[in-house]
């Protein structure tokens, strides 16, 4: 499938040439580079299939000069994130890049379980009656009894293996070295003052990234690469593909990912105690799943209460929050109702609490779209993609980064006086 076919829609074409006259020379950060563009942290819902949708959402921010510092994802917004720091240094586009990716990849091949699997797959979403899904589940039971899961997950870590490599990233050293680098070479980041501009240097920023997975094992919630050093003896050398196959192994889809030959001893105990309160020793495998279960949407990965931010943390989000009630009629949908009241309840509760956070957020309408619908219609892809694209615009259309500033400034006096 030709990426034009996205890029070159004439509703694409015509959400940008009417998005570009109403946000003309409109603010969104007080970090900027030499070209004029404008840089922003970005946290990334998953929702399967539905990222095609997230990859229409930062086209059109890259395509109004946004560029991206920070990244942050669970799932199918990890597996966005993960593209998004190898594709290039911050300050190039890597939309299209990632859309080439999909357009040449047909995503029904990351069901890679065998027959038996592949036909309760396809018959669990094309709503068949629940005498067929039980027949067919009879099938699979082997499939959930040896391997925890209905499909392995080689196609897609082998898939997203090739992809980095087509980058230069083999490991997470090479992964590490072009985050810290931060922008091209011929560049700068500069910080937005009253009094002028000045160099904007902290690479603490620009190379930071966060992927959300679950260890079931331990029962912890893990941020690679931030927490790799617990998993591995030698992180540098190991495929960052692992970070995304972890964090996006939906439960019961695939089988679970697991590392084994943990480092153990003393300074390996301190460090599982201080970064998950580990009270028993190291395990020596661990076991991950979908980083949806513990937190779907982390969009306060980024979060300082007692600060003003130098540039925001935008979210965009697969659909609505609770914007109907499940109907629980059918094994699929309570499957689903279960799986959504797991991710989804972590998230809420922050966001509950930091009513400010919405001014951060899109909402992506993905309409009737199945997250789990791997052998979506280019017709279907086409949508999903528009559909991120005009609620960006929308995003956009409505973001107000100076009173958004007012907001954290009353609410870092506030964390500071208490």
């Amino acid at each position: 499938m030709d990426k034009r076919k996205f890029t070159e829609n004439g509703e694409i074409l015509a959400i940008l040439k009417d998005l570009k006259e109403r946000i003309k020379d409109k603010k969104f950060s007080d970090i900027i580079d030499n070209n004029n563009c404008q840089y922003v942290d970005l946290v990334q819902e998953g929702g399967g299939v539905l990222g095609i949708a997230l990859v229409g959402y930062v086209y059109v921010l890259e395509k109004m000069g946004i560029r991206f510092l920070s990244l942050a994802g669970t799932s199918a917004g990890s597996i966005n994130t993960m593209l998004m720091a190898a594709a290039g240094t911050c300050d190039i586009e890597k939309s299209e890049w990632i859309l080439d990716c999909l357009c040449n990849k047909n995503l029904y091949d990351f069901v890679d379980g065998d027959r038996d699997a592949r036909e309760f797959i396809d018959a669990l979403l094309s709503d068949a009656g629940n005498l067929k899904l039980i027949m067919k589940g009879c099938q699979v039971v082997d499939n959930f009894k040896d391997d925890l899961g209905l499909n392995p997950g080689n196609n897609f870590y082998q898939w997203m293996t090739n992809l980095l490599s087509q980058k230069g990233i083999k490991n997470y050293a090479d992964l590490k070295a072009l985050r810290e680098k931060g922008v091209s070479d011929d560049n700068k980041l500069y910080r937005v003052h009253t009094e002028g501009n000045e160099e904007y240097k902290r690479m603490d920023h620009w190379s930071e990234m966060a992927i959300i997975a679950a260890d079931i094992t331990t029962e912890s919630k893990i941020i690679f690469p931030r927490m790799i050093d617990l998993f591995y003896s030698n992180p540098d050398v190991q495929n960052p593909a692992d970070f995304v196959r972890a964090s996006m192994s939906i439960p019961l889809f695939f089988t679970p990912f697991k590392i084994k030959n943990i480092p153990s001893g003393i300074e390996a105990w301190n460090k599982w105690n201080d970064a998950t309160c580990l009270r028993t020793s190291v395990p020596s495998e661990v076991m991950f799943m979908d980083g949806g279960i513990i937190s779907n949407f982390p969009i306060d990965i980024f979060h300082e209460n007692r600060n003003v931010p130098a540039s925001p943390t935008f979210g965009v989000k697969l659909g609505y929050d609770k914007n109907e009630i499940n109907k629980n009629e059918k094994l699929p949908n309570l499957i689903s109702s279960m799986f959504d009241t797991a991710r989804y309840g972590y998230d809420f509760e922050f966001l509950r609490k930091n009513p400010d956070f919405k001014n951060l957020i899109g909402y992506i309408d993905t309409g009737s779209h199945n997250w789990l619908n791997f052998n979506l219609t280019d017709d279907a892809k086409i949508d999903l993609f528009i559909r991120g694209a005009q609620n960006a615009a929308d995003f956009l259309d409505r973001f107000n980064w100076e009173e958004y500033k007012k907001i954290r400034k009353a609410k870092s006096d506030y964390y500071k006086s208490v």
